[in-house]
């Protein structure tokens, strides 16, 4: 039979052997979780244990005595997989047999093609996740098509891993974003919308909430004495007005009407308000309204979404929960809590006396906050509050999913916690461990300052049309023989994919300045290096031709260092894969793919594969080159990358 984890089964031969020795030299020994580990050279073998300081510690033997008892030891076992053991320094480093591990590579790869690397989970799970979600008020942009493609790669990971996935986009069209839209959109008369709808009603948002603040500002600035708040709201007006003249210069017509109307209103924070409360209300004409425009810039939103490869199953609208009767039952649930409270005409639920009160005072320190703030339910004019409309998805949520992940930005990290507390005052206790709040961080352009509300913003669909471009020029300078309509698709492929590659290669809980010089490097550590290897690949194998099956073990001459670090990382693609997945950091696999790049790029520059120097060598070697193609095949498709075969 084929292993499907040839890597993992002699890291498992390995440590079924430490525990072997160990039951029989220190019985009373309580072995630690994790037995090996990757050593950081090769010299040190492809396994290392440090167990030896632990047992140096409860025994007060030198951890070098030990190592070398257990290395006598474990000389007495037969292996599969392992070549040697050598204890050095107190450690005990495991070397594979390399021809062994190699011929267990080849068959895997072999026969599970693009299978190969995705091990099942031991229990399938139905997971939701829950990703870009964003406001639909104006066009994605950079900071969001972040949150599109990390929740993207999570979902194609999990259901790599055999799980049940669903894709869900959260639409919150009762957000006061939508309303201001939807009132900038009534002063207009109800216009026809000109071009990408969500890029023109971008522009309403954004001309709409400027004027409004200016109005708003002129009223404080009136009832201001106090001259350093006055010489504050003067330069904060100062700014407001300098967007309102840039603003004016991008669409005059539409913007002189806006601020006539605008200004003729004598309260427009008030009329804003009142269109909120009569959406919630289900005011039908309303409805119909915030229906249609929020409807527009959805369409856009898919446009932009199916450009870029990501795909939802279902569009849940914020509405229905209200209109349905679900975010008035689960207020009347939390009523009868001991945690719901009237203060200042508003509910109120008591996060905190929940945290303590349920034994869940630690996601407070987990989560790395202070303390966790009272969370209002229902205004005091008796509008509810996103998150107690979230409070009712996720009980929607929690009827189909046994894990619900949320990809929302590490600024809502406190209603993240706020709504695990009250599903768990709603007795929904599995929301303790399967609610995850898949945090991350913002994308900064150098030497730009991004604002939604001042207009200033680089669309998803911008950074996707300039990385085409410039992809494009590359793949014409590479291969310049190409058909049109092939550089145009590789082009595609090749910027889409250093976009996600520059999103998904650092940790979401870091931010991600995103400069094209490193995103489109050919040279290294970037989207396209990596597709560039797989190409690369992919050309060695057209040439050669047709593939002889794998070699035997005996018939196998890997012997060459590149030859040896390139196989085991090769190797390793089933146990990266499953901790990328299992801890939901793409990001792990994202380095793996650079990596084993690295590696390939090292392996040609130096050895000669079609006209290796014997026919052993060369078969051996085109091996390795197939295994290197469906490696880095299949990392890319699972971080929703394109793996050209030419480019």
């Amino acid at each position: 039979m084929v292993n499907p984890n040839p890597f993992g089964f002699f890291r498992e031969e390995c440590e079924n052997a430490l525990l072997a020795v160990l039951g029989k030299v220190y019985p009373d020994f309580e072995a630690p979780k994790y037995l090996t580990t990757i050593p950081s050279s090769p010299q040190f073998g492809e396994l290392s244990s440090s167990l030896c300081f632990e047992l140096s510690q409860k025994t007060g033997l030198k951890s070098s005595v030990i190592a070398e008892n257990l290395r006598v030891e474990l000389s007495k076992l037969s292996f599969n997989l392992v070549a040697k053991v050598e204890a050095v320094g107190g450690y005990l480093n495991f070397f594979a047999d390399i021809p062994q591990l190699a011929s267990l590579t080849f068959e895997a790869v072999k026969e599970l093609g693009r299978s190969y690397g995705l091990v099942t989970a031991a229990s399938s799970e139905k997971i939701l996740v829950e990703h870009t979600s964003a406001n639909p008020s104006g066009p994605l942009h950079i900071g969001t098509a972040r949150n599109a493609i990390l929740g993207d790669a999570l979902a194609r990971l999990l259901e790599g891993r055999g799980h049940v996935v669903r894709r869900h986009f959260y639409v919150n069209d009762m957000g006061r974003q939508v309303a201001t839209v939807a009132y900038g959109f009534m002063l207009l008369g109800k216009p026809k919308v000109e071009g990408k709808p969500d890029e023109w009603l971008g522009f309403l948002y954004t001309a709409v909430h400027t004027l409004v603040e200016i109005t708003s500002l002129k009223k404080r600035m009136g009832a201001v004495k106090e001259r350093v708040e006055a010489e504050k709201l003067k330069r904060q007006l100062g700014e407001l007005v300098a967007i309102a003249s840039e603003l004016e210069s991008q669409r005059k017509e539409v913007f002189d009407r806006l601020l006539e109307a605008v200004n003729a209103d004598s309260d427009p924070e008030k009329s804003i308000e009142k269109i909120l409360k009569l959406y919630e209300d289900g005011d039908p004409r309303t409805v119909k309204l915030i229906r249609r425009i929020v409807n527009l810039c959805l369409r856009g939103f898919r446009k932009t979404l199916k450009t870029a490869g990501i795909k939802f199953d279902a569009w849940d609208w914020e509405s229905n929960l209200v209109w349905s009767g679900e975010v008035k039952e689960v207020l009347e649930k939390l009523k009868k809590t001991p945690y719901v409270k009237l203060q200042r005409g508003a509910l109120t639920f008591d996060a905190r006396l929940a945290a303590e009160t349920l034994g869940a005072a630690t996601l407070t320190s987990q989560e790395g906050l202070p303390e966790v703030s009272p969370l209002v339910l229902v205004r005091g004019d008796g509008t509810t509050l996103y998150t107690t409309r979230d409070i009712a998805y996720h009980l929607k949520k929690f009827s189909w999913a046994d894990r619900a992940v949320n990809v929302i930005g590490v600024d809502q990290k406190l209603a993240q916690l706020q709504l695990k507390l009250a599903l768990l005052a709603l007795k929904v206790s599995k929301a303790a461990d399967s609610l995850i709040h898949c945090a991350y961080e913002l994308v900064t352009l150098p030497g730009y300052k991004m604002s939604r509300r001042r207009g200033r913003y680089v669309t998803f669909d911008e950074v996707m049309r300039e990385a085409f471009a410039m992809a494009y020029k590359e793949v014409e300078k590479r291969s310049p023989d190409m058909s049109e309509r092939r550089k145009k698709e590789t082009a595609k492929a090749v910027g889409l994919g250093a976009i996600k590659y520059a999103m998904l290669s650092v940790s979401p809980l870091k931010v991600v300045t995103f400069s094209w010089d490193r995103v489109l490097n050919l040279e290294a550590n970037s989207g396209p290096y990596i597709q560039y290897a797989h190409a690369r690949a992919c050309s060695i194998l057209r040439k050669a031709g047709a593939l002889p099956p794998p070699p035997p073990r005996d018939s196998l001459l890997l012997d060459n260092p590149l030859e040896k670090q390139l196989l085991v990382k090769l190797a390793r693609l089933p146990e990266v894969f499953s901790e990328a997945a299992d801890s939901l950091k793409p990001e792990i696999l994202a380095e793996y793919a650079n990596e084993v790049a690295d590696s390939f790029n090292a392996f040609y520059d130096e050895l000669p594969v079609l006209k290796a120097e014997s026919k052993t060598a060369k078969k051996s070697r085109m091996w390795l080159v197939k295994a290197v193609q469906v490696v880095l095949g299949n990392s890319l498709r699972l971080l929703g990358i394109k793996a050209p075969f030419r480019m």
